[in-house]
């Protein structure tokens, strides 16, 4: 599969590693190499390549107050000078200076974003319309996550070349399933390299009823996108055994697995998304030597959450 003649804001360094950590193999995508890292920069790679194909200059996004993915935007939009209106959701329910203030919330500010802070999605909904009738055409819009048919094509990418770098077909690839964007890319590129791999998601957002509609949405825009056939059901699977308490609450599995790579490994995982898609890795040691774990980066969240990790 073929993506080089689609427009691309060359952002990371490619390719991500493919190491040998704690009895599994982990594609390092934490290390993407820009703006602290994670698996929101290939997506950006191809959503702000389309805004700059289509002349835009402004952006806006939207995510929780220690989004990622509006982290990412920020410092993305500030390499390609383009104005970014990140609109921040209280969506957890904590209000201390470590979340409201620290992580991912002040590396947004520092990176030149306008930052508006609202209580739901629906304000944050209103708050777009507004900016679009300002701005008109160009302003473009990003959705949550990044996750739509041109975000997608970003880890289809991953896909293709995670295939490159493997020696053998793995049991599966274990990824935290949110907005659903990095998953769907991978079960697309699998399936289009042959790869006879399931991917498993982890839920950490929505139930496993809304994730997996949000999944079969995406998968369907994107392939339409990449004229392609739909993946079979059996190429992925769904995992709701560590959301826990709801998104943004850190799970106790998920904390002692914080811990135990960061002081046997010196690998930092997050509260929100890769601890509790880490603490859903198998234990026996056999499927583990044939399990590929996504590491989608969101180290800077590890400040906002200090309180918990004490």
């Amino acid at each position: 599969m073929d993506l080089s003649d689609r427009p691309r804001a060359h952002l990371g360094v490619w390719p991500t590693p493919l190491q040998d950590v704690d009895g599994l193999w982990m594609k390092r995508e934490d290390l993407s190499g820009f703006g602290f890292g994670g698996n929101k920069v290939r997506k950006l790679e191809f959503l702000l390549g389309a805004a700059v194909a289509r002349g835009q200059r402004r952006v806006v996004t939207f995510g929780a107050l220690q989004s990622n993915h509006v982290r990412a935007t920020a410092a993305a939009c500030a390499r390609l000078g383009l104005h970014l209106d990140a609109i921040a959701v209280q969506a957890v329910p904590r209000t201390d200076a470590d979340y409201t203030g620290s992580g991912n919330a002040f590396l947004t500010e520092l990176f030149g974003a306008t930052r508006h802070v609202v209580a739901d999605d629906d304000a944050a909904g209103a708050l777009a319309l507004e900016l679009m009738a300002e701005h008109g055409d160009d302003l473009a819009v990003i959705l949550p996550g990044g996750s739509d048919r041109i975000g997608v094509l970003g880890h289809v990418d991953t896909a293709l070349e995670l295939y490159s770098q493997l020696e053998f077909d793995p049991h599966e690839i274990v990824v935290a399933a949110s907005t659903c964007g990095t998953m769907a890319g991978l079960v697309i590129g699998l399936a289009a390299a042959e790869v006879d791999t399931v991917v498993r998601g982890v839920c950490v957002y929505h139930s496993l009823e809304q994730t997996e509609a949000q999944l079969r949405d995406l998968l369907a825009q994107a392939s339409d996108e990449l004229g392609v056939p739909v993946p079979d059901d059996d190429r992925w699977v769904l995992d709701d055994s560590q959301l826990g308490d709801g998104y943004g609450i850190p799970s106790p599995a998920g904390l002692a697995e914080i811990h135990r790579l960061a002081t046997t490994r010196g690998i930092a995982l997050d509260p929100v998304y890769t601890a509790k898609a880490y603490a859903a890795l198998p234990g026996d040691p056999e499927l583990r030597r044939r399990t590929v774990f996504l590491h989608t980066g969101g180290g800077p969240s590890l400040f906002a959450y200090r309180s918990a990790l004490g």
